[in-house]
């Protein structure tokens, strides 16, 4: 029997991701108030996506737990829906961006954080806050795919979403720059066209690997554990 209910860590990380999205949006930061306000950033989408997420979790456990011992087909049929659209949710956008963001931003980080979060932005955002960001959501999206298995879409159409999303972000981006003269990333700034382009192929290829990665893991996760049960209920030979 797990230590924390399922239920409960869903609620707990709905409630953190709500916290953070409070303190982030109560920062006055001048990229705030420019062209596109918080929704250029990709770390802002992420968050705004963990949030919504796991808010369909939490409201999944609830409809189940109503639904329990319920013969009535058409809320069998709407949990039904709300699962795959949850299954969904985590395959495309939740763990590939999610660990996109998480993997990217330390990375660039760590070589040169003036090209990703320059020192300047310590005096609008904590420590904490910027791990609430950047960190957290690697373990609780791993803890959600280890609590509950997810059902991932066709390979085709789930490649499809992802390069949808990454080619929109990146279209999005180009258009800020396009009126505002100013790249959201200090990086983008500092290359020329061509390794913009290569850039921005390269975090489109890595967010589809991310994807299949989700789904290997997700299917090594639950087959392993479908074995250990199976291996639990065999008879012991004589």
């Amino acid at each position: 029997m797990a230590l924390i209910p399922c239920q409960v860590l869903r609620v707990a990380i709905l409630l953190s991701y709500c916290s953070i999205l409070c303190n982030y949006k109560a920062i006055e930061m001048p990229a705030h108030k420019t062209y596109g306000g918080s929704w250029k950033f990709l770390t802002f989408i992420d968050l705004v996506i963990q949030a919504v997420f796991f808010g369909i979790c939490v409201l999944t456990d609830l409809s189940s737990l109503l639904t329990r011992g319920s013969s009535n087909q058409e809320q069998e049929r709407q949990l039904k829906k709300l699962i795959s659209l949850r299954d969904w949710m985590l395959a495309v956008l939740a763990f590939p961006v999610g660990v996109f963001v998480v993997t990217v931003f330390w990375s660039i980080y760590i070589y040169d954080r003036e090209m990703v979060y320059p020192k300047l932005l310590d005096n609008f955002i904590p420590a904490w806050l910027n791990h609430g960001m950047h960190t957290t959501v690697l373990p609780f999206i791993l803890i959600e795919m280890r609590t509950s298995h997810h059902q991932y879409p066709s390979r085709s159409c789930g490649l499809a979403a992802v390069c949808t999303f990454a080619v929109g972000y990146i279209l999005w981006v180009c258009w800020v720059h396009h009126v505002t003269g100013i790249w959201v990333y200090p990086l983008l700034e500092h290359i020329g066209p061509g390794a913009k382009i290569t850039f921005f192929g390269i975090a489109t290829v890595l967010m589809n690997l991310l994807y299949l990665l989700g789904e290997v893991l997700n299917n090594y996760i639950w087959d392993t554990q479908r074995s250990m049960e199976e291996c639990k209920e065999r008879p012991k030979s004589e």
